[in-house]
C-alpha cells in the first residue's frame, strides 16, 4: 500500500517514513499543503497521514478540497485520511472528522497504535475485519509482518510483503505492473526498471508453483483457494 505523510516537522516527518517503510509500506512525504497537493494529483495514494498545521495553510483546508473534488486525484475518489496533530481538543477532533478525516491522532502517540488505526483504515478497502488475511493454505498477519504457507513461515522481504498483501486483497484479479508500481513503491521507484518484473518472480519461487499465474499483456494474478 501507497502512503503520503504530510507533516512539516522533519524529524518526525522521517521517523514516520522509516517506521512505515519498515512494515511494507511504500511511503512519499510532503513538508507542506502546496506539495501534498502536487503530490496527490500525480500518484495514487491508498492512505494519506495529514498533520493540520502547515507552513502554507492547514490540514482541514486541505481535506476539505479534497472531499469536495477540488484536489482530482488519479485514484478512484476513496483515499483515506487519518490526522495527525497536537491539537487534541474535542472541537478539533471534531471538525478534522467533519472536514472529511476518517480517523485523527492526536500527538504525541505510539507508533505501535498508528500502525494499527493504518491497518484498519486500508482493510475498509476490502471489507476485512482482521489483520489476518487467508487465501487457502496462505496466511499473512500484516500486525505481525507474517507470512505463513501451510503453517510454515515464508522469508519474504518488506518488498515482497508488500507485494503478496496486495494480491491476496485481491485474489483471483489481474493485477497490472502499473498498479503494484503505483501502490507498493515510493515515488523514488524507476518506472522503466523491471522491479515489479523481479519482485513477482522472487516471490513466485518462495511461494512454488501454482500460486501467482502471470497474464500475457495484463498483468499478475494470485489463484483463488
Amino acid at each position: 500500500m501507497r502512503l503520503l505523510v504530510v507533516e512539516d516537522e522533519e524529524d518526525l516527518a522521517e521517523g514516520l517514513r522509516v517506521g512505515l517503510s519498515r512494515t511494507g509500506y511504500a511511503v512519499d512525504v510532503a513538508a507542506d499543503a502546496a506539495t501534498a497537493f502536487d503530490r496527490l494529483t500525480v500518484n495514487e495514494y491508498d492512505l494519506m497521514l495529514l498533520d493540520i498545521n502547515l507552513p502554507d495553510g492547514d490540514g482541514f483546508t486541505l481535506c476539505r478540497s479534497l472531499r469536495n473534488g477540488e484536489v482530482v486525484t488519479p485514484g478512484d475518489g476513496d483515499l483515506r485520511v487519518l490526522m495527525l496533530t497536537a491539537r487534541g481538543s474535542l472541537d478539533d477532533r471534531v471538525r478534522g472528522l467533519d472536514e472529511g478525516a476518517d480517523d485523527y491522532l492526536v500527538k504525541p502517540f505510539a507508533l505501535a497504535e498508528l500502525l494499527a488505526r493504518v491497518r484498519a483504515l486500508l482493510r475498509r478497502d476490502t471489507a476485512g475485519t482482521s489483520a489476518v488475511v487467508s487465501v487457502g493454505p496462505l496466511r499473512l498477519d500484516s500486525a505481525r509482518h507474517l507470512a505463513l504457507l501451510d503453517g510454515e513461515r515464508l522469508a519474504l522481504t518488506p518488498k515482497e510483503f508488500a507485494v503478496l498483501q496486495y494480491l491476496m486483497l485481491r485474489p483471483g484479479h489481474v493485477v497490472s505492473s502499473e498498479e503494484l508500481l503505483e501502490h507498493v513503491w515510493d515515488a523514488n521507484a524507476d518506472p522503466f526498471t523491471q522491479t515489479v518484473r523481479v519482485t513477482v518472480g522472487t516471490l513466485r519461487r518462495k511461494l512454488g508453483e501454482g500460486w501467482i499465474d502471470t497474464v500475457v499483456g495484463r498483468g499478475y494474478r494470485l489463484r483463488e483457494a
